[in-house]
């Protein structure tokens, strides 16, 4: 059998196939039925910072009258129930699952409500992943303090605790491989690549700006496989794929670009935590057939360090496709 441990933010998992943030990491049932299929880690959905606020200023005032506990912070009559109900969640998740529990974050300013991290860290989290969603519509905002903002954010958490970091991105950054670089300086142990902005719509009926999800689908894969091959051992930190890793396919090319884990949200939402297993068995006959003994072989061997012409990840990609259009046309009309 092809050897598929990986390890991720320290901790050694049985594949590199994580179930990332979604409805079925939201509840003991999901997480049971993701275990059972194969997810060999576990990322439960983002408590908010907005959520938070108001929480974490009664938290900060029960823990400096020194609470023995979390348990202590549960009988306030006035806690509010998601974030208890997170807490709950994950030390259940604890004490029922053999696989590593990753609980979210989702902010984007530093705050009274990062106190919180350190009480799911206390309830037993394997790691904490922080994700920064931000959408910058201020003129007057440079790209250069949106950075600063994310730099503080990391270290203000980092500063939080002592569990592993892991900072989930968007790509929309002039320069991601400077940023993710002070991301790992300012504290960060993994960067996940990349978060899925979910874009509003406009209802032409009402006239309104309405939300509108879509899942995501293998094309999405391109965007995240080129930023991991670049980072691949430029930065000291694991690397997560996320957005549309979807096939055992999918799960090779991230592993070749460089990553540590491929995150699979919208394929078990579409086909359910079953689906892992097909995913697991397609990798290992993918290795098996190629003589590969471990996914450590198979790690990185293109990314952009590994390969005869790293300008291929680069713009030089971007001009090979364009000379290439009319071939692929040509070849496509026969």
């Amino acid at each position: 059998m092809v050897d598929l441990r990986t390890r991720y933010l320290g901790l050694d998992l049985r594949t590199p196939l994580a179930a990332s943030a979604s409805p079925l990491t939201g509840s003991l049932d999901g997480l049971r039925r993701l275990e059972a299929a194969g997810a060999a880690a576990v990322v439960l959905p983002s408590l908010f910072e907005e959520q938070l606020t108001l929480e974490a200023q009664q938290v900060g005032r029960l823990l400096e009258g020194g609470a023995d506990s979390v348990s202590a912070a549960l009988t306030l009559d006035d806690y509010n129930a998601g974030p208890s109900g997170y807490l709950a969640l994950v030390e259940q998740a604890k004490a029922t699952l053999q696989i590593p529990v990753i609980a979210s974050l989702n902010g984007v300013t530093p705050g009274t409500w990062i106190k919180h991290a350190s009480l799911l860290e206390e309830v037993g989290a394997d790691a904490l992943e922080l994700n920064i969603y931000y959408v910058s519509s201020r003129p007057g905002l440079s790209g250069g303090e949106v950075e600063g903002n994310y730099l503080e954010l990391v270290r203000a958490v980092r500063q939080t605790i002592g569990i592993p970091l892991a900072v989930k991105l968007s790509p929309y950054f002039s320069s991601v491989a400077n940023l993710t670089r002070q991301l790992v300086e300012a504290g960060a142990n993994g960067l996940v690549l990349f978060n899925r902005f979910y874009q509003p719509d406009l209802d032409l009926e009402t006239l309104e700006v309405t939300p509108r999800l879509e899942l995501s689908t293998s094309e999405e894969l391109r965007l995240p496989l080129r930023w991991i091959a670049i980072l691949h051992k430029q930065v000291p930190a694991s690397l997560a794929a996320s957005t549309g890793v979807h096939t055992a396919a999918d799960v090779v090319k991230v592993l070749l670009a460089g990553a540590d884990v491929a995150m699979m949200t919208s394929a078990l939402l579409r086909h359910g935590p079953e689906h892992l297993a097909a995913v697991e068995a397609g990798l290992q006959d993918w290795l098996e057939e190629r003589g590969m003994q471990s996914v450590g072989h198979l790690r990185g061997l293109r990314s952009q360090r590994s390969i005869r012409d790293p300008a291929a990840w680069e713009r030089a990609n971007y001009i090979t496709m364009l000379a290439s259009y009319p071939d692929q046309v040509h070849t496509e009309a026969r």
